[in-house]
């Protein structure tokens, strides 16, 4: 019993140490720098948005502007962006990762937007707090 108590103990050992050289790893460091440019430059991913708003014809864009004012004035911590496709202005909202979020708060501003629905889009990433490991490969 004592010599498996002692077997157990050098494996984690073993493992802790062979985790820490790795991390010192300089292709991981030149790994992680070249995935953070590469967010920079594709800053998206897959996720899902509310669109509240289309529409087509002269007073488009200014009816959705209105429609961004009015709902940044209730909502302010969610984004709203307007985006052209011929012939429509579209208003969209919101940066949700998954499909469950986007309906989520579908179900809290159907009231104000009965014909509001959710739609696949690119998303900007999550703001992540800032700490001090995210800053040092920047």
């Amino acid at each position: 019993m004592k010599n498996i108590i002692i077997v157990v103990f050098v494996l984690f050992t073993g493992l802790s140490n062979a985790q820490n050289s790795s991390y010192n790893d300089s292709r991981l460091d030149s790994l992680l720098k070249l995935h953070i440019a590469y967010n920079a430059v594709f800053a998206s991913m897959p996720g899902y948005r509310i669109q509240i708003f289309m529409e087509s014809g002269n007073d488009a864009l200014e009816n959705a502007e209105e429609i961004v004012s009015s709902f940044q004035d209730k909502y302010s911590d969610i984004p709203a962006y307007i985006t052209f496709g011929e012939p429509y202005y579209r208003v969209r909202i919101g940066d949700f990762r998954t499909r469950l979020q986007a309906i989520k708060f579908l179900d809290k501003i159907q009231r104000h937007y009965p014909q509001a629905w959710v739609v696949k889009d690119k998303i900007n990433f999550p703001s992540l707090p800032n700490n001090q490991k995210t800053q040092e490969y920047e």
